[in-house]
């Protein structure tokens, strides 16, 4: 029977032959004898990729760089390697960029919406991002694929891409070019999780900040970029246009108004990551797309919660609930827990949680 059981990661972790020879990145000339190749990430032995990954076919291509599959060699596992060749790296400032990139890669948390970013290696022909492998594919093939998303599923990715936006401008970061082709699901199953995967024109910035440079895709471009003057909201109109584009027509006016405001052409109106996710806009916008059956099973976790029935979950009866699973917490914890319910889930059902 061969391999025929088993997964395809698992044979590729044994089977896979690598045929990486840096030959998009190398030249067999004596270029490279010429002159020392350019360092571009300090403090990084210049050791080959190979003698750590085994690196394999390739999974896609960019204007700087190559992705492909590689294997860890200690440890088989599967992961994308980004490998961007130092001959494109023609000016000071196309270096900067992918130290740059490097650099908030690092700085950003690991978070379940974004792509986990291993290390980055360098050798003489290329600087190597190693990375989360994520094989569910892009995000614009599923919107080509159906053509269009329906209300609910549009809902849930939009909301992964504000919080994307979110935690980038929490770390100080603007990504500066969200658009379906920068957002890669984990795997191929529906319900997989989406991830961002591209940070190459992502700035830092600190508050009050504006930028002039001209960056980005034109589609998901907010007005701003083209006047040469912008700060993070920036984001904020790609996300918006970037769920119209999940979209051939809102059928629920919650959402089509959410995105009026994500898209309102001055910046300084314009709402941000936090006010889209919290304040329950975005909540009323995912409980307008629950089934029958979804809001009753709310309510019915609601009633187990409130012992007394009267229609509001105390500290006392949250406590207990948290003390049956045997999980004991302060209850300044259980407060927090209640403020947090109050501001996000009260649009799910009828009933009201106060502490």
């Amino acid at each position: 029977m061969g391999n025929c059981c088993r997964s395809p990661a698992a044979v590729a972790r044994e089977d896979v032959k690598s045929n990486f020879s840096g030959r998009d990145h190398a030249r067999k000339d004596s270029v490279s004898k010429q002159k020392p190749a350019i360092t571009v990430l300090a403090g990084v032995p210049k050791d080959s990729i190979e003698e750590k990954y085994l690196v394999d076919r390739e999974l896609g291509r960019g204007e700087f760089g190559v992705t492909y599959l590689c294997i860890d060699r200690g440890t088989r596992e599967l992961l994308a390697c980004k490998s961007i060749s130092k001959r494109k790296l023609r000016t000071a400032v196309d270096i900067d960029d992918v130290r740059r990139e490097v650099a908030i890669m690092k700085h950003l948390p690991k978070d379940s919406s974004i792509v986990s970013f291993k290390e980055a290696c360098e050798d003489d022909n290329a600087v190597h991002l190693v990375m989360e492998l994520c094989e569910g594919g892009e995000l614009f093939d599923r919107i080509v694929a159906r053509g269009h998303y329906t209300e609910r599923a549009a809902a849930a990715v939009t909301r992964t891409i504000l919080e994307v936006v979110q935690l980038c401008h929490k770390h100080g970061v603007i990504h500066r070019d969200l658009k379906p082709e920068n957002f890669l699901f984990a795997n191929k199953k529906e319900n997989s999780p989406l991830k961002a995967i591209d940070f190459g024109l992502s700035i830092f910035f600190k508050p009050g900040e504006r930028f002039s440079e001209i960056v980005g895709s034109p589609y998901y471009m907010a007005p701003e970029v083209l006047k040469r003057n912008y700060g993070p909201e920036i984001d904020i109109w790609s996300a918006g246009s970037l769920n119209k584009a999940l979209h051939r027509q809102f059928f629920v006016e919650s959402a089509k108004s959410l995105v009026q405001q994500m898209l309102e052409p001055d910046p300084k109106l314009r709402l941000t990551a936090k006010q889209v996710l919290g304040g329950g806009r975005w909540m009323r916008v995912i409980a307008e797309f629950l089934s029958v059956e979804e809001v009753e099973g709310i309510k019915e976790i609601f009633k187990r919660m409130d012992t007394d029935n009267d229609g509001i979950v105390s500290i006392e009866e949250l406590k207990a609930v948290f003390g049956n699973v045997g999980s004991q917490l302060a209850e300044s914890e259980v407060q927090m827990m209640l403020i947090e319910a109050c501001h996000g889930a009260r649009p799910f059902v009828s009933q009201s949680v106060r502490p």
